[in-house]
């Protein structure tokens, strides 16, 4: 009997995470520093990747990875400039949108959140049981 009844829980739990995915994607294109600065920068407008590369001091590469990290979020889009992509932010007042939320959120957790010190593993929060 504690089977079955814990079968539905189970299910349940697993439909909440698998429709968590998407929200979950969404927030992993916000968790490098890099592609937040990325993110920041192309709200001033269009930028090639030299140009990002200059402006921000990152390497080519890791301009070039994080925007196709973006780009696969859906979050910027580029158009062919000669031989040169340019770059732009997609959706800008929903970014916007997000950005403050998060500013606002940081406001009132302070010092409460913290960065994941291994990077890719599940972050949990200081006291669970708090």
């Amino acid at each position: 009997m504690t089977t079955k009844a814990r079968q539905p829980v189970e299910s349940e739990a697993r439909s909440v995470s698998e429709a968590m995915i998407p929200a979950a994607s969404l927030f992993h294109s916000f968790s490098d520093p890099s592609r937040l600065v990325i993110l920041h920068h192309l709200q001033l407008g269009e930028h090639r990747v030299v140009d990002l590369v200059q402006h921000l001091g990152l390497s080519q590469s890791t301009v070039s990875k994080h925007l196709a990290c973006l780009r696969a979020a859906d979050m910027v889009v580029s158009r062919p400039e000669g031989r040169a992509s340019v770059y732009s932010i997609k959706h800008p007042e929903a970014l916007v949108e997000i950005l403050s939320a998060a500013e606002k959120m940081l406001a009132l957790t302070g010092d409460a959140v913290t960065l994941c010190p291994l990077h890719g593993r599940e972050v949990v929060a200081r006291d669970l049981d708090a």
